[in-house]
């Protein structure tokens, strides 16, 4: 019995093991827990304010940023970075001078910024072959050393400034109109929420591409969610679960050859189907007793 436990606890380690002996596979798990941590923490705030739209438009409208970076040979990051902060600029100007609702606001500015990307990427395509893939759902395992600190510092950012203002957007979160009526900056507020989701998108964008950063963005939160209820407690469980289904997903990848940032937003929609089920049954338990 003792041999066999032996055996079984070293073939586990061989298969934790493994595929850390490759650069790039280290390389992609780094990326992996940051891009986890990240995606946590922001979304949080967007599943708490139910802004999950804001969220999808932002990691949409970054395409017209990628189709231009790639055809002046500047690095991607940039023009996805410019191309998503540029979005919530317009995303915030139309809510303050217009009599739309803010849903409408981020579904036309998203709709558009995608459409217009689409077209540059066919005019471009036409001299030169762009893979649409990578943009669209990652290529975490071909991530380099530069995109390793690049997303390493878009994440230091982010969780720095979430760290600074925490109270205030913590206040604002719940009840924009009594923190606008205690004097906070509620305009900068949310635009510095948008500018927070913008980065996370950009430093997302090589794990799990510009149509699966939502996923990550709201599936571990809104799973953290039905198990705590303050919202520093929603990011750390969210934060766990973004970090657990990253780090599983590459090893699924890794051990059946499959997409990597597919394998990540699985991982993370089995803990929330997991959590639904457990959630159910201890309100049929409560109820009972």
């Amino acid at each position: 019995m003792f041999n066999v436990d032996v055996n079984k606890m070293f073939l586990t380690l061989i298969i934790i093991i493994e595929p850390l002996t490759y650069g790039f596979m280290q390389r992609a798990l780094i990326v992996a827990i940051a891009v986890g941590l990240l995606c946590a923490v922001v979304g949080s705030y967007l599943m708490v304010q139910r802004l999950a739209l804001l969220g999808d438009a932002i990691s949409h409208s970054v395409m017209p940023g990628l189709a231009i970076a790639f055809s002046y040979q500047i690095p991607i990051i940039i023009g996805a970075l410019v191309a998503a902060v540029l979005s919530t600029l317009i995303i915030a100007w139309l809510n303050k001078e217009f009599p739309l609702k803010e849903d409408t606001i981020i579904g036309i500015v998203f709709a558009s910024f995608f459409a217009l990307g689409i077209i540059l990427i066919t005019i471009i395509q036409k001299e030169n072959k762009i893979d649409l893939n990578h943009f669209l759902f990652g290529n975490i395992l071909g991530v380099s050393l530069e995109d390793v600190i690049s997303t390493s510092t878009i994440c230091g950012i982010v969780l720095t400034i979430i760290t600074f203002l925490y109270k205030e957007l913590l206040f604002y979160t719940f009840d924009p109109l009594g923190a606008e009526a205690l004097g906070l900056p509620v305009k900068q507020l949310n635009f510095c929420l948008m500018v927070l989701v913008a980065l996370t998108t950009v430093a997302s964008m090589k794990a799990v591409g510009v149509i699966l950063v939502l996923a990550l963005l709201i599936i571990p939160s809104a799973t953290a969610y039905l198990l705590v209820a303050r919202l520093d407690q929603v990011m750390t469980v969210a934060s766990t679960i973004g970090i657990l289904s990253s780090i599983t997903g590459m090893y699924v990848s890794y051990y059946h050859n499959i997409p990597s940032g597919p394998s990540i937003v699985i991982v993370a929609f089995s803990f929330f189907i997991g959590t639904l089920i457990l959630y159910k049954i201890s309100r049929f338990v409560t109820a009972v007793i």
